[in-house]
């Protein structure tokens, strides 16, 4: 049998290897994003490569800085939460349902960000994309997915402030707090008003 031509193999190794990156890097991605939810963003870089199975050195090169890591994890984080919206808003039992389990996603990666300010201290460019792009990704989706739950009945709230009273609901580090009851709390007075109107 002849051997596959020089160029053949190139290609095929080329392939091989972006498929690896692609996949070092969504397993970096869930490692960091774990450990973060775990530990802290302040988690060192080491333990992070550790988790994903990777080197030092594979780590550095698709995250250069800790901060290019953290950036990266929320940015990942942000599409996530967008796409479980859609899936829920398909796969749930009712609007209601999907509200409720998409808003225990987005307060799980509420805590993936704590932190991230600190990190981004001093580049308040980095700081303002990353604030547009979380208002451009998720606002549309606390819109639909609170349309979904009134029908044609507007909606006591609209998708900005949904997201923001969740996110001052998660700010709160006193531990006498208890957020998650906050939360529900929160999120019952919007279902409770949909069900009286």
């Amino acid at each position: 049998m002849s051997a596959a031509p020089a160029e053949e193999r190139s290609s095929s190794s080329g392939r091989k290897k972006r498929v690896d990156a692609v996949r070092n890097t969504q397993v970096l991605l869930d490692a960091a994003a774990a450990a973060f939810i775990e530990t802290g963003i302040d988690t060192p870089v080491r333990e992070i490569a550790a988790r994903a199975g990777v080197g030092m050195g594979t780590l550095y090169r698709h995250f250069p800085t800790k901060a290019d890591l953290v950036v990266a994890v929320y940015r990942h984080q942000v599409e996530a939460c967008v796409d479980v919206a859609a899936l829920l808003l398909i796969e749930a039992d009712s609007p209601q349902q999907a509200l409720t389990r998409w808003v225990d996603t987005f307060v799980e990666f509420l805590v993936t960000k704590h932190g991230l300010a600190n990190v981004l201290h001093g580049d308040p460019e980095s700081a303002d994309a990353l604030h547009r792009f979380f208002v451009e990704q998720l606002v549309p989706v606390g819109d639909r997915l609170l349309a979904a739950v009134f029908g044609s009945t507007p909606a006591p709230i609209d998708g900005y402030t949904l997201l923001r009273g969740l996110g001052n609901l998660c700010m709160n580090s006193d531990g006498r707090f208890d957020t998650g009851r906050a939360v529900e709390m929160f999120v019952n007075g919007i279902l409770y008003s949909s069900r009286v109107r």
